[in-house]
């Protein structure tokens, strides 16, 4: 159960939140619980997944990786020669200039190699992780396209949008990075490690006697870093959320005209303070921990010092001649110094692994999702469908909207008709009464809940979900164009669509006159969602997008009720046009645009309460008659 919302906040406004009765910002905390606890190995054995793709570079990643940080540990051990055996040979007078000058040359040169692999190293990491980062970002994206209308109708598009950009983009370092710092750094920290106890296993023991520890702290860093990047990503949602509301020309012109503009703000100040406090505790959570492991690290070297000194003079107090020298000190001091940023690289990765492991289970939540709407495995094309083409049949279709309450009155219930080819079908009722929901089903963009819907005499659920909707062009009130050239707008019916058939779709739609008087004619860009032109216009180009597609199954829900008398006069003299030689399923506010239809289907209550033609239903004195009074009043 929802709380109320606060007395002047825009879900008390709207009535509450959205989903299932739940508000948004519950969803989002519950779906912060789930992912804070998610099956970790499964969701990492998804994660390595990603790489399958790419294996020969991986390998070669690892090569790469493994040899330079074996390499990476050599010049301490030459520097010990350069010590005991070049600069301060024993018996000798001074020091070995021909061995000193080898011996720098072979450290140079080591160095230099490592460079260069490095780089090589590198470009074949970055070229990975983000080729794995793309890959996934599609993937996501892909099943976002192929999810049906329902689930758009209760997500914010907003946080659909921090998905694909925050989220992805969070563990894109991950990714990248991920084969590289473990391998890379674990071989050096593994060879750095044996090349101390093959210099002497006692300083060796001084050097990692605190590591286990450090290890408890860094696992426990992790988890509290985890549960602040879930919650960190849940306020980046909410904030891009708010952004896609406010900020479009929607958005803006509503805020307006109430005068808004300042509870706007104020609620994206709240979200943005939020979202600085968890940034904050984000970036300090840890940083105690890495602060301890400097001081640790780099106090190692005195403590060997002192270690050193008493064994030395324990031996000599014996009588024995000490087995460390000081070339065996520096050579170990200068790789115990190599281990201090391989360990912390290493701890630091181990932090974002655990970090990222809720912005991948958010990842993942996404790609999980199963469309409503899917083909058969033995769906055919809709060419191959028994029936005429263009035959539309509804056999006692029941509708609820996935999430409704099970003892709620579904949507649709138990409705039926058949819409021939050619025939003009409208459908009219109160507001509510499913209308909207009817249509859209024709068009299978919801899936019946229980019954059948035919197309062309056959199931649509045994036909493929595309060339059903090949074959369905739809005008809706809501006419939405993109922040495009009109001729853009235009081919996404038909991307290979003639200028020629352009003119033709808009002359048909009565609309090429009007563009031929823009500056820029075709060319004229139309502003975001259309809103550089007027609602008959947006309506008519719309119609003559539909046109270009040429389906034989015309849907139009409403597609005249916010016009004004004029356009609307237009406009459905352009619809009139379009509908003919095509089945025409429509939606109508106005009675008097549908007047000569074939069929008129009275909706109230999601059933089908009357049918016949306009005059039969007007003399029949039903709710046909009564709707008709009430418009004429």
């Amino acid at each position: 159960m929802s709380l109320p919302a606060p007395p002047g906040s825009r879900r008390a406004a709207l009535g509450g939140g959205h989903g299932r009765g739940v508000s948004g910002r519950d969803e989002a905390a519950q779906r912060a619980r789930n992912a804070e606890a998610p099956d970790i190995p499964h969701l990492w054995r998804r994660v390595l997944e990603l790489f399958r793709p790419y294996r020969a570079r991986l390998g070669l990643t690892a090569a790469l990786v493994i040899v330079t940080a074996t390499a990476g540990v050599i010049p301490p051990l030459v520097i010990e020669r350069i010590f005991d055996d070049a600069l301060f040979p024993p018996g000798a007078e001074g020091p070995n200039l021909a061995l000193l000058a080898e011996l720098v040359a072979l450290v140079v040169i080591i160095f230099l190699a490592t460079a260069a692999l490095g780089v090589w190293q590198t470009y074949v990491t970055s070229s990975v992780g983000n080729r794995v980062t793309g890959d996934l970002r599609m993937q996501l994206f892909d099943r976002l396209q192929a999810m049906d209308l329902a689930f758009f109708t209760r997500t914010k598009t907003g946080v659909i949008q921090s998905r694909l950009q925050n989220d992805v983009g969070g563990v894109s370092g991950v990714l990248t990075t991920f084969v590289s710092s473990i391998v890379g750094n674990s071989v050096t920290v593994i060879a750095s490690l044996v090349a101390m106890i093959v210099l002497d296993w006692r300083l060796t023991i001084v050097a990692v006697v605190m590591m286990p520890l450090l290890v408890m702290v860094q696992r426990r860093v992790g988890q509290i870093r985890a549960r602040l990047a879930s919650r960190t990503q849940e306020s980046l949602s909410e904030m891009t959320a708010i952004t896609q509301e406010t900020l479009s020309v929607s958005g803006i012109l509503l805020s307006k005209v109430y005068n808004r503009q300042r509870l706007e703000s104020q609620r994206y100040a709240d979200e943005n303070a939020n979202q600085v406090g968890l940034q904050v505790r984000l970036s300090m959570s840890g940083q105690w921990f890495f602060g301890l492991v400097t001081v640790i690290m780099s106090s190692v070297p005195a403590m060997i010092y002192l270690v050193a000194g008493v064994l030395i003079a324990r031996a000599s107090g014996q009588g024995l001649d000490p087995t460390i020298t000081a070339g065996t000190i520096v050579a170990f001091t200068a790789i115990q110094g190599r281990l201090l940023f391989p360990l912390m690289a290493l701890m630091r990765v181990a932090l974002e692994v655990q970090t990222s492991r809720a912005l991948f289970a958010r990842i993942f939540e996404y790609l999980d999702l199963e469309p409503a709407i899917q083909d058969a495995a033995d769906a055919r094309d809709a060419s191959a469908a028994p029936g005429p083409m263009g035959r539309v049949e509804f056999r006692d279709v029941t509708f609820r909207y996935p999430g409704a309450d099970a003892g709620a009155r579904p949507t649709l219930d138990g409705v039926s008709f058949v819409a021939q080819p050619g025939q003009t079908v409208a459908f009219v009722g109160p507001s509510g009464a499913g209308k909207t929901t009817l249509v859209y089903l024709a068009a299978r963009l919801h899936e019946a809940s229980d019954g059948a819907v035919l197309f062309a005499g056959a199931d649509v659920r045994d036909l493929t979900h595309e060339s059903v909707v090949d074959r369905v062009g739809v005008v809706t009130q809501e006419t939405y164009l993109f922040h495009a050239s009109i001729a853009e707008n235009l081919r996404y019916a038909r991307p290979d669509a003639t200028d020629e058939e352009l003119v033709e779709a808009c002359r048909a739609a009565n609309i090429h006159d009007q563009i031929e008087r823009f500056e820029h004619g075709y060319d004229t860009i139309v502003g975001e969602r259309g809103y550089r032109l007027s609602g008959g216009e947006k309506q008519r180009i719309a119609i003559a997008r539909v046109l270009l597609k040429d389906p034989p199954v015309l849907l139009l829900d409403e597609a005249t009720s916010a016009l004004d008398t004029v356009s609307e006069r237009v406009v459905q003299a352009a619809l009139d046009r379009a509908a003919e030689g095509r089945t025409t399923l429509v939606v109508a506010h106005r009675l008097s645009t549908v007047a000569d239809a074939d069929v008129i289907h009275v909706v109230d209550g999601g059933r089908i309460v009357e049918s016949g033609t306009a005059a039969a239903l007007a003399a029949a004195g039903g709710l046909f008659a009564e709707l008709a009074q009430r418009q004429l009043a």
